[in-house]
């Protein structure tokens, strides 16, 4: 069975990182290894909730891992708490990354043109560092402007055509040795639709989908675990990409009938119904 290192945090309410990385990555047939960063009663999108940092934690794990002589199809980093986890996750890639192993990072730091408010300028040059190692990263569109060093609110401004082309010229920018990038949100067209844009091997493909008004926690953190297993098991990224936008689809249209539109944003999606269907993929 293939194997990935899922660094990232886990939730008790409020469905995302580990918490739907673990079933996603499951139900698709890859085993889920998670390396805790950070243990929340919720996630940080309510008014309070209460967390452990688990930065102690993470090297005794590691050291564990290396006297199991644990092996590695994938490695999928998210959410850090602290620049000092960045430097632990860049030794986890150095002692399991082999010449096969795919390493994608998912650069949890920004959304809506603004940084976390609990990320730092340390835990934020972190992440950067992470995503110039990965072969995959799927950053929002904000993200995607800060690793280029571009202007989030002058790119939203563009005409359509503008907008897509800037998306693809910071795609571009990224794509150091290969690197496959996967634009995961933040990308409007007009108020019906929205899309994930995917560059990879000089192809750009932008994958449509409807809008259904709002916002929807997690959906970010699906479709990084759902890209990564399906990559590592040989699925092209841009095929990955267009089956994580309908697992998504169907699971938001569940939300939206099961909460007869009076959904908490903050609650994620209600993906779980769907789950059987990803072991035929």
């Amino acid at each position: 069975m293939k194997k990935i290192a899922a660094v990232n945090d886990i939730s008790g309410f409020g469905k995302c990182s580990l918490a739907v990385s673990i079933p996603i990555m499951a139900s698709l047939g890859v085993q889920c290894c998670p390396l805790v960063t950070g243990v929340f009663s919720n996630q940080t999108g309510y008014d309070s909730f209460y967390c452990r940092d688990c930065t102690d934690d993470m090297e005794p794990c590691i050291e564990e891992w290396k006297k199991l002589n644990a092996d590695f199809d994938g490695i999928l980093t998210g959410f850090i708490a602290n620049g000092k986890q960045g430097k632990i996750i860049h030794k986890l890639i150095d002692t399991f990354g082999k010449e096969n192993t795919v390493v994608a990072v998912d650069p949890v730091m920004a959304d809506d043109g603004e940084i976390y408010k609990c990320y730092d300028e340390e835990s934020v040059k972190a992440i950067i560092s992470l995503a110039e190692r990965a072969d995959i990263i799927t950053p929002n569109l904000t993200e995607l402007c800060i690793l280029s060093e571009r202007n989030y609110n002058e790119i939203l401004a563009l005409p359509e055509a503008e907008f897509l082309q800037a998306i693809r010229e910071m795609s571009l920018l990224q794509n150091k040795d290969k690197e496959k990038i996967v634009v995961t949100s933040g990308i409007h067209l007009g108020e019906n639709k929205v899309a994930n844009a995917v560059y990879d091997g000089g192809k750009f493909d932008v994958i449509v989908t409807p809008h259904y008004g709002g916002s929807f926690s997690g959906t970010g953190d699906i479709l990084a675990s759902f890209v990564t297993a399906q990559y590592i098991k040989g699925v092209p990224v841009n095929e990955a990409v267009k089956q994580a936008s309908e697992f998504i689809c169907k699971s938001i249209e569940e939300t939206i009938k099961d909460t007869k539109g009076a959904y908490n944003r903050m609650d994620g999606v209600h993906f779980e119904r769907y789950l059987r269907e990803l072991g035929d993929l």
